[in-house]
């Protein structure tokens, strides 16, 4: 095999290359990654792609890994780490992050990648809730316009640990958005845009459950009767059993593993700052 920049292959190509490995990324799901971020490919010596990895860098010292994939009759054959090795030579001293397979754990480990908490892919057939909790009383939910892009990635910054100003905006720019603002201050939103076989909500960030459940519940209703994701670190409370009664319960998991700081390492000891309910996804985090 040899190594080819991911920006020069065809997104067929690389559609062909997940639906191999039962993926749902559609063609346009691929390149939004692409302009997202930075990848390799694994090349053979008539040019079929075997294998795909990106990265996805944010300040000089993180990034998340993602996308990678390697055709099953290579699988068992090392591939995978001659991968991730050379995405290794491109984010010399950074952080990196990234969202394990089953079948990908023993890969990450063996590179030193360390486990940190199981993410939740809940899915299914959106149903909006003929019976509502109380009345939220900590602010109002409105749609999100351009002027509040600002105020989105600083949440975000603050409830991932890392800021990524030009993923939010781009994820902004293909996204529904909803925002809980207690006077003119953002304190929780969620985004929602087109991906695989529906839509995906994410990155949902919050201060509490009650708010997280506010600024989803109306992608919920937009969504009615269609096919919408989530992938969150719940598993219980108010968000997760929302998710359940709302047509989306718990379909995967996928294992949030770390090289270098881990994601305690990101917050200040002892705050309570808001906490990111939902990933944009398991390849961006």
């Amino acid at each position: 095999m040899r190594i080819g920049d991911i920006e020069d292959v065809e997104l067929d190509r690389l559609h062909a290359l997940s639906l191999s490995v039962g993926w749902p990324h559609r063609a346009e799901d691929w390149q939004f990654v692409r302009e997202s971020g930075q990848g390799l490919v694994a090349l053979d010596e008539i040019g079929r792609v075997l294998g795909s990895a990106m990265w996805f860098a944010h300040g000089t010292d993180f990034a998340t890994v993602g996308m990678v994939i390697t055709s099953p009759r290579l699988q068992t054959l090392g591939a995978g780490q001659w991968l991730m090795k050379r995405v290794f030579d491109k984010v010399v001293g950074r952080d990196l992050r990234l969202n394990a397979t089953r079948a990908a754990r023993r890969l990450y480990l063996s590179l030193d990648f360390q486990p940190e908490k199981t993410v939740y892919q809940c899915q299914g057939i959106a149903r909006a809730q003929t019976i509502v909790g109380p009345a939220n009383n900590r602010g109002d939910v409105r749609r999100l316009v351009e002027n509040d892009i600002a105020a989105v990635i600083a949440l975000d910054a603050t409830g991932f640990g890392v800021r990524r100003a030009a993923l939010i905006e781009r994820l902004f720019a293909h996204s529904a958005g909803y925002g809980l603002f207690k006077g003119d201050t953002l304190t929780a939103f969620a985004l929602c845009r087109p991906f695989g076989r529906g839509h995906v909500v994410g990155p949902v960030v919050a201060e509490s459950d009650a708010d997280a459940v506010a600024v989803v519940r109306p992608h919920v209703a937009d969504h009615s009767g269609s096919f919408l994701r989530i992938d969150t670190h719940m598993d219980q409370g108010e968000f997760a059993a929302f998710l359940s009664h709302s047509g989306m319960p718990i379909f995967d998991t996928v294992l949030t593993m770390s090289m270098g700081k881990r994601l305690a390492d990101f917050f200040v000891v002892g705050a309570t700052p808001p906490m990111t309910f939902a990933l944009a996804s398991q390849t961006l985090g």
